[in-house]
C-alpha cells in the first residue's frame, strides 16, 4: 500500500483495535473511547471491512481475538507508542538536550558577550552543539529564515520587523588607546580626535557608520585600520599613536587586560540598542526557549554593568 492509500483510511480505527484488543468487550471498550456502545459496534464493522477479517469471535459475552487480531496487536505496539510520545507534551531538560544551535553574532558580541554567556549555558545542557557566524545585517531576514540561523545577537540594521526579539541592553562607543599615547593622561577633544590616526573595531555592528555621522562636517579622521577584531590593532600600538574606537564593553576588557586606558568620545553618539532576533520557525521548540532565555538573562547583566 502507498503512503496516500494510507492517507486515505481513517487510522483511528486501528488505536480502537488494540483498545478491543485489551478489553475484550464492546462495552469496555466503549468507556475508554468516551463513546456509546452502538458507536463502538460500528467502528468494529468498519475495522472488520478495513482489514478484511472478522477480527473478534464471540464466546458468552467476552470477545476472543483472532490470530490476525493478535498480530495485529502486536505490530501496534511500537508506533502507538512512538506516537503517544510524540503527542505528548515534553518538559524541556537542559542536561539531556542533544541540538544543534546556529547562532549569529556581531563583531562586538563574538568578542565581548559570547565568551561570558557560554560557560554557564555549557554547564547547564553540556551536550548541546553551538556554531557561532557572523551577523548579515542586510539579509538578516533570510539567515534567521532559511538559511538556518537560529538567533542573532545584534542591533537592528535592515529589515528585522517581521522577526521576533527580546531587548538585551544599550551598547556604547569608547576610545582605547596606550599609556604611552601623548593624550594618555589627558581628556580627549574633538581636535584631538580628529588629528591622531584610528583603528575601527567591531565593523560589523555599523561603528564606523555612526562615527561618520557624527564628525561630518568636520575634515575626515586618518583610519589607519579597520578591523573585526582587536589584536589587529593591539599589535600596531608600539607603532601608532592609535585611537582605538570601538563597542564600550570591548574596550573595558582590553584596558584591563592589556593596561590600555579608555577614553570617552568627545562627541554624542547614541548608544547602540542590541537585541536578540529570532524567526518564527524557532519560537515553538523547547530547546530554543531555553538557550534564548539564557542568553537574553546573561546578557543583559553583562550590559547593564
Amino acid at each position: 500500500m502507498e503512503l496516500e492509500d494510507i492517507y486515505r483510511q481513517d487510522l483511528s480505527l486501528l488505536i480502537a483495535l488494540q483498545i478491543l484488543v485489551e478489553e475484550c468487550s464492546v462495552t469496555q471498550a466503549a468507556k475508554r473511547l468516551h463513546l456509546s456502545q452502538s458507536a463502538t459496534s460500528r467502528i468494529l464493522s468498519r475495522l472488520r471491512e478495513m482489514l478484511k477479517d472478522p477480527l473478534f469471535t464471540r464466546v458468552g459475552q467476552r470477545l476472543v481475538p483472532t490470530h490476525f487480531a493478535l498480530d495485529c496487536y502486536q505490530q501496534l505496539q511500537q508506533p502507538t507508542g512512538q506516537l503517544i510520545e510524540m503527542l505528548s507534551p515534553k518538559l524541556f531538560v537542559p542536561k539531556e538536550c542533544k541540538q544543534k544551535f546556529t547562532i549569529a553574532a556581531t563583531d562586538y558580541a563574538m568578542q565581548a558577550l559570547v565568551p561570558f554567556i557560554l560557560p554557564d549555558i555549557y554547564r547547564k545542557a553540556p551536550n548541546i552543539k553551538l556554531e557561532i557566524v557572523p551577523v548579515q545585517h542586510k539579509e538578516l531576514q533570510s539567515q534567521l529564515g532559511v538559511q538556518g540561523a537560529d538567533m542573532a545577537i545584534c542591533r537592528a540594521i535592515g529589515q528585522t520587523l517581521q522577526l521576533n526579539h527580546e531587548f538585551l541592553g544599550k551598547v556604547g562607543v569608547s576610545c582605547l588607546l596606550s599609556p604611552e599615547h601623548p593624550l594618555a593622561n589627558s581628556e580627549l577633544t574633538l581636535d584631538d580626535y580628529l588629528h591622531y590616526p584610528h583603528a575601527t573595531i567591531a565593523i560589523s555592528d555599523g561603528v564606523k557608520a555612526l562615527l561618520d555621522a557624527a564628525v561630518a562636517g568636520h575634515p575626515t579622521p586618518t583610519e589607519r585600520l579597520r578591523t573585526s577584531h582587536l589584536d589587529s590593532a593591539l599589535a600596531l600600538l608600539p607603532f601608532q599613536p592609535l585611537l582605538i574606537t570601538l563597542p564600550a564593553g570591548m574596550a573595558q576588557l582590553a584596558a584591563t587586560k592589556h593596561r590600555l586606558r579608555v577614553k570617552p568620545l568627545p562627541f554624542e553618539l547614541p548608544p547602540v540598542n542590541y537585541n536578540l532576533f529570532w524567526h518564527s520557525r524557532c519560537e515553538s521548540d523547547k530547546g530554543q526557549q531555553w538557550l534564548r532565555q539564557e542568553i537574553t538573562t546573561a546578557t543583559q547583566r553583562l550590559l547593564a554593568g
